[in-house]
C-alpha cells in the first residue's frame, strides 16, 4: 500500500506539474508528496523528476514510467472506490462542479431522492461559474456549458447549450423597436463577464435559415452571474444574453420575454464530464446515470432548446 501511494503522488505532480499542486489534489502536504516521490524514485533506483525552485519537470525514464503505470493506476483507483462501499451501496465523498444558479435551481432539487437511493454517498459540491479542471483539482465531475474536452475528460450530453436575449415587457414598451440583430446598437445591454477571463466574450447569434449576426449592445453594466443578470433585466434596465436554463424561470413567470425570438446563440452543449476511466468509480457512476435520466424524463433538452421557443 505504500508503494500505491508513492506512484499516486508520482501520477498526481507529473499531471499536476507541481508537488504543491499534487497535494491540495490528494489531501497530503506538499512535504509528504515530495517524500512518497523521493521513496519510489529510491526504490526504482532512477531519477523521475527534474527538480528546480520554479519547476517540476519529468526525466526521460519518468515520462516512459509515467505512461506505463497512469493506466494501471486509474484501474486500481476505481476498483477500491468501487469497494468502498457500505453493503454493497456506492459510498464517498461526491466533488462535484457546478454553476451556481443552474446547480442551485435543476441539480439540488434532486439531492433528497438520490441519497435516499444512494445513502452513502456523502456530497461536496461547488458552485462556480467557471470551468474547473478534473484531474488536477480533484473532482469526480463537473456539469457545463460549451467545454472543449480535455485529455482523458469525455462527457455525457444533457441538452442544447442555446443563449438567448432577454428584457423586461416594460423595457421593450418603452425604447425604439428591435426587428433585426442590427437595432440593438441603440439598446442598453446587461452583459456578463467570462469567469476564465474576466472579459465581454462577443457572441454571435443564428436563426433558421443560418444567417448570423454579431451581438452589438451598448455596455450599460456588466455583471458576473446570469441570474444577477436576468433580475436586472426584470428591473427595466435593459438587455441581456443568458443560457436557457437561467431563461426558461423568466420566460415562463412572463418576467422576461424573447428579444429577436428567431434568432440564438449557439454554445455546444449542455454536458455532465468525467474521468474517462475503463472503472469509473460507482458513486460517480450512479450520479451520472441519475441526473442523465432526470433530463430524459423531465424533457429539459427540449425545455432548453431556444428553437421554436416563445
Amino acid at each position: 500500500m505504500e508503494s500505491l501511494t508513492s506512484i499516486e503522488c508520482f501520477v498526481a505532480s507529473a499531471e499536476a506539474g507541481s508537488f504543491s499542486a499534487a497535494a491540495r489534489r490528494l489531501g497530503l502536504t506538499s512535504a509528504a508528496v515530495g517524500k512518497n516521490v523521493a521513496r519510489l524514485e529510491s526504490s526504482l533506483g532512477v531519477r523521475l523528476f527534474q527538480r528546480s525552485t520554479r519547476s517540476l519537470r519529468l526525466t526521460e525514464a519518468g515520462e516512459r514510467f509515467l505512461q506505463e503505470v497512469s493506466g494501471g493506476l486509474s484501474s486500481i483507483q476505481s476498483a477500491v472506490a468501487n469497494l468502498a462501499s457500505a453493503g454493497g451501496q456506492p459510498a464517498g465523498v461526491l466533488k462535484v462542479s457546478m454553476g451556481t444558479g443552474f446547480g442551485r435551481e435543476y441539480i439540488v432539487p434532486l439531492l433528497g431522492g438520490f441519497l435516499e437511493r444512494y445513502p452513502a454517498i456523502s456530497p461536496d459540491w461547488h458552485f462556480d461559474n467557471r470551468p474547473v479542471d478534473l484531474i488536477t483539482e480533484g473532482f469526480d465531475a463537473a456539469i457545463g456549458g460549451g467545454i472543449e474536452l480535455p485529455p482523458g475528460i469525455v462527457a455525457r450530453e444533457l441538452a442544447p447549450a442555446h443563449r438567448v436575449l432577454l428584457a423586461s415587457p416594460a423595457y421593450l414598451a418603452q425604447r425604439p423597436p428591435i426587428r433585426t440583430p442590427d437595432d440593438l446598437e441603440r439598446h442598453d445591454g446587461i452583459l456578463i463577464r467570462s469567469p476564465q477571463t474576466g472579459r465581454i466574450r462577443a457572441w454571435t447569434l443564428r436563426n433558421r435559415d443560418g444567417a448570423q449576426s454579431l451581438i452589438n449592445l451598448k455596455v450599460k453594466m456588466t455583471m458576473s452571474d446570469p441570474n444577477a443578470a436576468c433580475e436586472i433585466a426584470q428591473m427595466g434596465l435593459g438587455i441581456t444574453l443568458t443560457a436557457m436554463p437561467h431563461a426558461v424561470v423568466y420566460l415562463k413567470s412572463g418576467a422576461l420575454v424573447r428579444v429577436l425570438p428567431d434568432w440564438h446563440v449557439d454554445g455546444g452543449m449542455l454536458a455532465l464530464y468525467f474521468a474517462a476511466a475503463r472503472l469509473l468509480p460507482a458513486k460517480t457512476r450512479v450520479f451520472v446515470d441519475y441526473v442523465v435520466e432526470h433530463f430524459r424524463r423531465e424533457e429539459l433538452a427540449r425545455r432548453f432548446s431556444a428553437i421554436d421557443m416563445p
